[in-house]
């Protein structure tokens, strides 16, 4: 039997449509412009044409960049680069099968970011060691004082450019951001493999950021992380093991997978990633949250959509009965990372992470929200 995956499934009927309207909420959720997502997918005939429909997007935003750049309109170069590297993030999103042309396209959306950074936070520093790979942003405010951090994590097919609307939601609120891809993930998907003990990858971008030295303005004693999708059980293994991690948040995160539940879509993308069916396998395997979930004392913040399922996926609203201080944020009409619900769980993530690592507001409840649109129990 082939250890590679079979990816026949692209061609099946109606599976295009259906891709294409199951990432419009994650599109917008990343920043992409929902008519322009709408013009850029149309005309469509096959899965297969996805990744070269974003890329050539993408190609459209640089020229736009460059032309911009060209007049001395930095803040035009820099948006429109930024737009670039969501675009060359969103061709990735396929299991294709040329990964070379994957490479490609990941090391284009880190260079956009990079060019963009440039241009609208030329504070921005590049972090990266081994495993690791991301971009320290700092909230403009803090001149003066030490900033806490909040570790961005993303998930099985996402990358650092993908949460730039998480990141600037936690700026504004004074707290630096360090988002990043670990191995696996964004520009070391096709160089690297997942890792399930993702804490050491948690572990090293903090002793990196500890390496920056006093100049840094960062106060690593107040450190939390977020986590997206399968980047929630990546913030759940920090939690529990990283004792310099101070709150964390799982968003869409899974409590549980089981391999033989999950869809063609998931299995070709972490066979792809993991570097066979077998591994990938071994991975799924690993990603349980059952025995580490009673030694999580670590404050967590459960954010789920009520219509985010998706097969073979527990999802980790089970933390909240199991962890000893956790809380749980649930967004009825939220999908799969709550693109369709961005007012209702980002604004009170954001404050919840404020409010545990700096003591402004009050813990609990009242950090969370009023229970309007979404409910937040114990």
């Amino acid at each position: 039997m082939s250890d590679t995956p079979d990816l026949s499934f692209l061609d099946a009927p109606g599976l295009l449509a259906a891709f294409v309207e199951e990432n419009r909420p994650r599109a917008h959720g990343a920043g992409l412009d929902p008519y322009e997502y709408t013009r850029v997918t149309a005309p469509l005939t096959s899965l297969r044409d996805w990744p070269a429909a974003c890329r050539a997007a993408g190609h459209r935003y640089t020229e736009a960049a460059d032309r911009a750049a060209a007049g001395g309109r930095t803040v035009t170069a820099g948006s429109s680069h930024r737009a670039a590297a969501r675009w060359f993030h969103a061709a990735g999103l396929l299991p294709h099968p040329d990964r070379a042309a994957a490479a490609r396209t990941a090391a284009e959306a880190d260079g956009a970011m990079r060019r963009a950074l440039a241009l609208l936070d030329p504070d921005a520093e590049r972090v990266e060691g081994e495993g690791f790979a991301g971009w320290l942003r700092r909230p403009a405010a803090a001149t003066g004082g030490r900033s806490p951090v909040v570790v961005v994590v993303p998930g099985m097919d996402s990358g650092k450019e993908e949460f730039h609307a998480v990141a600037e939601a936690l700026l504004a609120r004074d707290l630096a951001v360090l988002a990043i891809d670990g191995p696996g993930q964004g520009v070391l998907a096709t160089t690297s493999t997942p890792e399930p003990d993702y804490h050491r990858v948690v572990g090293r971008a903090l002793d990196a950021l500890g390496a920056l030295g006093a100049g840094s303005r960062l106060d690593l004693a107040r450190t939390a992380v977020i986590g997206l999708s399968l980047g929630g059980y990546y913030a759940a293994t920090a939690a529990a093991h990283e004792p310099r991690i101070r709150a964390a948040a799982l968003v869409s995160g899974p409590y549980r997978l089981d391999w033989d539940a999950l869809v063609p879509f998931v299995t070709a993308t972490l066979a792809q990633r993991c570097g066979g069916l077998d591994a990938a396998r071994a991975f799924v395997r690993r990603v349980d949250l059952t025995a580490l979930a009673p030694a999580i004392t670590t404050p967590l913040l459960v954010v789920e959509g009520g219509e985010d399922r998706i097969p073979g996926v527990t999802a980790a609203t089970a933390l909240v009965e199991q962890a000893p201080d956790a809380e749980l944020l649930l967004v009825p009409h939220g999908n799969h990372l709550l693109g369709t619900a961005l007012p209702d769980w980002l604004p009170a993530t954001a404050d919840w992470l404020t409010t545990r690592l700096t003591g402004h507001g009050t813990p609990g409840h009242g950090a969370v929200g009023d229970g309007s649109v979404g409910s937040c129990v114990r």
